[in-house]
């Protein structure tokens, strides 16, 4: 139970307005509603057909939900007397708050509602499937169900679209957060959740208003056995303070929320249809799909092509087990080559046990199995031919307990009735093959760690750019290695240094964020004879190269404003930005979860012995990355910090160069 119980499952409802309220009594009328529906109007008798009250003080009960659908200004004094006569909750419909630069009325409506949940403002509503209830001012193309998905959305055209799926998804709830004044992102993502009907919850997220929160969630529903998949909007956006750091640049937006809802353990997809997809999965098996994956087809048409589209989806098809390789071998017959992706060829076609004996000795094998096959279209043609093969995919299911889906090519192949029917059989149709296997990827997450909540957020503030003999102090202090030098004003005081330190030399001009840019970075000398004053600089640092390195890495962390601390590592240098091959991680973390995540890098088999290479230390990146996320969480004052290059050699690292931000 929550406090949004009584709005978002009511046993009473009231609208305020005119045409917007006649919309929402008559779509409660189409979907069944039995409860009483009061219409609020000073002037008519009647609204929609049903009896209109002039006040709400002449309602026979405080109402359970209200949808508002009145100029903003009376949406607040309605609010302040909803919450008064202890009503149960509001959809605030009108637009003009703060996206109009109404921030002042956004805060008076959110005083007036006090405890009263309310949604919005600039919000389009709530439809409830399951017990027919919707304070929603239009059309929408769902239907009563008795469990299924939850939709929540930050954008109610998006929603709307979704409701007009034809593939077979059952819909439970939809839902709108409008400018989310009060209820958050997360709150009614776990009151929708609380209904045990509810299988799982699909997101449209243009924001994400608390982490933490979030996290919980998340970690919440994956204990019931519910699956989160969303579709991150804006990440493409540009971080703050971009110029400063190629961290920033790089993990900016996109790469912060992908890795947050990873480590949260929520599935994300790039495209809505996806979403679909991988919510027919989650609603059928729940989250957690085994990777281990087959695929069968009657086509070495289809087989080359699942196997040519899985790998950029990420999906890679172990081979067939040797004993279930013979026993294919005895019902296909020789011709038939025994592989995964699998061609079974048309050999037993029509034939339904022999096609089950294939469809069951094969998903036996895996966790799951692909059935690529596509039913002619019925009003021009005779699919009869296909049942069999079709119950034979229901059947495999049934025999070994393990998913099998059956995947047409093209979506339009498979109709809503036939999915709708397979759907009720325990077996998920997907639509689409490339869609099919992003679905397929998505619902392979993994669970967060327990108990896992990114750190606080911080406020902004005014920052400053250390120079980098500052920032090189602050990593020798916490133990990481930094070149031998000196620093000096001018050129020529750098010179009696000389005579301490190892050639050859790098000279570096301060006072520069990026000093290759600038020109200010000289390497491999032998001496300072011969070197210009380089303008702008406000200072020099000379230091001894470090002529073994294996690699060269990007190690950054800053505070970001929604996650609150990401770690970005992976190969660095001057063309770190042109390679863009980092991943991005949200604190906290532990040493082996930063090992693990090199694994993602394109390049990682240059930092595994590519060919001979030799293999930098490793041990020293965790290590050094450890350390740095160490320091940003033990001292709030640092913004951001990034080393690049951290130079690996083949025992230890050094930090060769370093930007460090903190609070003025």
């Amino acid at each position: 139970m929550t406090r949004l119980n009584r709005l978002l499952r009511p046993r009473s409802i009231a609208v305020l307005g005119a045409g917007w309220a006649e919309n929402v009594i008559e779509q409660c009328r189409k979907m069944g509603f039995d409860g009483p529906i009061w219409p609020v109007h000073p002037k008519r008798a009647t609204v929609g057909g049903f009896k209109a009250y002039a006040s709400l003080t002449d309602l026979p009960a405080p109402p359970d939900a209200t949808f508002i659908g009145v100029n903003r200004f009376a949406t607040r004094d309605v609010v302040r007397e909803l919450a008064a006569m202890g009503a149960g909750g509001a959809i605030c419909f009108a637009s003009g708050w703060e996206e109009a630069g109404e921030a002042g009325l956004q805060a008076e409506l959110v005083a007036a509602a006090g405890e009263m949940p309310i949604l919005g403002p600039n919000c389009y509503g709530v439809i409830n499937y399951l017990d027919g209830a919707l304070l929603w001012p239009d059309q929408h193309g769902g239907r009563r169900v008795d469990r299924g998905v939850a939709l929540l959305s930050q954008s109610s055209n998006i929603v709307i679209n979704l409701t007009m799926q034809a593939r077979g998804l059952p819909v439970a709830y939809v839902a709108c957060l409008g400018n989310a004044a009060q209820v958050g992102l997360a709150e009614l993502a776990a009151a929708l959740l609380a209904d045990e009907r509810v299988t799982a919850l699909g997101l449209y997220v243009e924001g994400i208003d608390d982490a933490p929160a979030f996290a919980a969630l998340a970690e919440a529903a994956r204990a019931a056995g519910k699956g989160i998949v969303a579709v991150k909007s804006g990440k493409t956006e540009a971080s703050r303070a971009a110029a400063a750091s190629h961290t920033a640049s790089l993990a900016g937006g996109g790469a912060a929320s992908s890795a947050f809802l990873r480590q949260a353990g929520v599935a994300e997809v790039d495209t809505l249809s996806a979403l679909i997809e991988t919510l027919k999965i989650f609603h059928v098996h729940g989250p957690g799909l085994g990777a281990r994956l087959c695929s069968l087809s009657c086509s070495g048409g289809e087989a080359g092509l699942v196997a040519d589209l899985a790998a950029p989806a990420g999906i890679t098809f172990p081979p067939v087990p040797a004993a279930k390789a013979a026993r294919l071998g005895e019902i296909l017959g020789p011709i038939v080559s025994i592989a995964n992706p699998l061609d079974y060829h048309t050999f037993i076609w029509g034939d339904g046990p022999r096609t089950t004996d294939v469809f069951t000795t094969m998903l036996s094998g895996y966790d799951a199995g692909i059935f690529i096959i596509d039913p002619p279209r019925p009003d021009r043609c005779d699919p009869a031919s296909f049942e069999p093969a079709l119950a034979a995919i229901v059947a495999a299911q049934a025999a070994t307990g393990k998913p099998a889906f059956p995947v047409a090519s093209l979506p339009e192949n498979f109709d809503e009735p036939r999915a709708v029917a397979m759907m009720a059989q325990g077996v998920v149709p997907l639509m689409g093959l490339e869609t099919a296997l992003a679905a397929l990827r998505a619902a392979q997450v993994q669970p967060g760690l327990p108990g896992w909540r990114p750190l606080a957020a911080p406020s902004a503030r005014p920052t400053r750019l250390l120079s980098e003999v500052e920032a090189k102090a602050l990593l020798s202090r916490a133990g990481i290695a930094v070149p031998r030098g000196a620093t000096a004003a001018h050129l020529a005081d750098l010179v009696p240094a000389l005579a301490d330190l190892r050639p050859p030399f790098a000279l570096k001009g301060l006072g520069f964020a990026h000093k290759t840019e600038a020109g200010a970075v000289r390497l491999g000398l032998a001496d300072l004879a011969g070197q210009a004053e380089m303008p702008g600089a406000a200072g020099y640092l000379v230091e001894e190269m470090v002529s073994d390195a294996c690699a060269e890495i990007l190690l950054g962390l800053r505070r970001d404003p929604v996650y609150g601390v990401t770690l970005t590592l992976g190969m660095g240098g001057v063309t770190v930005e042109v390679l863009a091959d980092t991943v991005t991680l949200v604190l906290p973390l532990t040493p082996d979860e930063i090992a693990a995540s090199l694994r993602r890098l394109r390049l990682w088999p240059l930092l595994d012995g590519y060919r001979g290479r030799a293999r930098p230390d490793l041990a020293a990146l965790v290590a050094v990355a450890a350390q740095l996320c160490a320091l940003m969480q033990g001292d709030d004052t640092l913004e951001e910090i990034e080393i690049n290059p951290l130079l690996l050699r083949p025992s230890g690292a050094v930090a060769v160069d370093a930007l460090i931000r903190s609070a003025e």
